[in-house]
């Protein structure tokens, strides 16, 4: 299953603008902005995250709603293996 998981920007890279580092309950990986460029998020903002890729910025509201329904589904084990398998070094 395709798993969009929602996370919170925590800073986007001074040497690299289309980098950020996210926080995804509890768990902070290095994501990619670049699919973002007319809309870029800043610090606090929420994001979609697919495959190491920020999708789309969304509302804190609808982040815990999509969390609430990957818990429903079974599903947050397999967001939680997803966003520890980008492959990006864990900054925890």
């Amino acid at each position: 299953m395709c798993l969009a998981i929602p996370g919170k920007i925590v800073e986007i890279s001074s040497d690299n603008q289309d980098s950020a580092l996210v926080d995804v309950v509890g768990v902070r990986r290095k994501i990619d902005l670049g699919l973002l460029q007319d809309d870029k998020p800043v610090p606090g903002d929420w994001v979609l995250i697919h495959v190491g890729f920020a999708m789309s910025k969304i509302s804190e509201q609808d982040a815990a709603d999509q969390m609430s329904t990957l818990r429903m589904l079974g599903e947050i084990d397999g967001a939680m293996q997803e966003i520890q398998g980008y492959g990006l070094e864990d900054v925890n």
